[in-house]
């Protein structure tokens, strides 16, 4: 692996668009921001990191939750969101591998969509690293002229960090 990731600058503005990513590169970092009218619980740290490790890159969290700013926080009670599971097998003979199962196992190069937190939104820490991938929509009523959409990637070519440039406008232009 390496050490030291390569820093993209700052992503492609664009006017009227909303920015997401579907997957993260390791070494990013986001952090959680309260909804306003609620507070981070003391103690909680907002940050998560992509990591890389052997069995692919995922993000470590640290179980940060925001609370109603109007309860005492001595009362307040936290809600577990229940994800729900894969029913287990209790036969313990090891099924043979289907072919189409290979790719779950094998190692993830990016981390895929943190998880939600409730009343709270994510926002990019410092940078991006080569190999983040932002997908731009522009955002309703200001989508005059197609394309809509696209695809920034940013890329390390010729020794210059840079976003692949995008080939859309989004204008309110009636």
């Amino acid at each position: 692996g390496f050490l030291f990731a390569d820093k993209c600058p700052a992503p492609p503005r664009t006017e009227f668009a909303d920015i997401t990513a579907e997957a993260y590169a390791p070494g990013t970092e986001l952090y959680y921001e309260c909804d306003s009218g609620y507070d981070r619980k003391s103690g909680d740290h907002p940050g998560i990191k992509c990591n890389r490790k052997e069995q692919g890159a995922s993000w470590s969290y640290s179980g940060f939750r925001c609370i109603d700013g109007t309860i005492l926080l001595s009362t307040a009670p936290t809600v577990e969101l229940e994800f729900p599971r894969k029913p287990e097998t209790k036969t313990r003979s090891p099924a043979p591998q289907k072919q189409g199962d290979l790719s779950e196992l094998a190692p993830k190069e990016f981390c895929g969509p943190p998880k939600t937190i409730p009343h709270a939104s994510l926002r990019l820490k410092k940078h991006y690293y080569v190999g983040q991938e932002l997908h731009v929509k522009c955002q309703n009523g200001y989508d005059k002229r197609p394309p809509t959409s696209g695809t920034s990637t940013c890329k390390k070519v010729n020794g210059s960090i840079i976003w692949t440039p995008l080939d859309m406008r989004c204008t309110n232009d009636s």
